[in-house]
């Protein structure tokens, strides 16, 4: 006799890693691990893997990083101190996380925060320096004018 099993169909599979994705984007501050993410999902923690990196181009561990990465970004932004925005984003230790921010972003968090309190201040001080080109072509205004005659 021959033995066959029921596939499931791919949309019920994929909607079940949604939904372990979305589990990930709303708890990613919390201590939260594969085991708890897999299961959101009803799966075994290897399918799991397999099936996420399968659809997602990356494990669900890398993605959780990446999240944390993202809203610790807007967290310093914001002028949060580099051990609250640690803290905040789930991370055990600053310095796994200045670590793996600056792995991800080429920059620590104070270097990324720093640099982006300066753009603010140039943006301030000169707004005229961040009009994008197209526009400002698109517009009449040329490298060669004084556009701030023009607005």
């Amino acid at each position: 006799m021959k033995h066959t099993t029921k596939a499931y169909p791919k949309f019920y599979l994929y909607s079940r890693i949604v939904k372990a994705k979305l589990f990930i984007d709303s708890n990613y501050y919390c201590n939260i691990n594969l085991h708890n993410i897999a299961r959101e999902g009803y799966f075994s923690k290897f399918h799991f893997i397999r099936l996420f990196k399968l659809i997602y181009g990356s494990t669900p561990h890398r993605y959780m990083t990446r999240v944390r990465i993202e809203n610790a970004k807007n967290l310093l932004r914001q002028d949060f101190s580099i051990s609250e925005t640690c803290f905040k984003v789930g991370f055990d230790s600053i310095s796994s996380f200045s670590g793996l921010f600056r792995k991800i972003e080429g920059k620590t968090p104070s270097e990324y925060q720093r640099l982006y309190q300066l753009r603010q201040e140039n943006i301030k001080n000169k707004p005229e320096n961040f009009i994008p080109n197209c526009f400002a072509e698109q517009n009449g205004w040329s490298k060669n004018s004084n556009f701030r005659e023009v607005i």
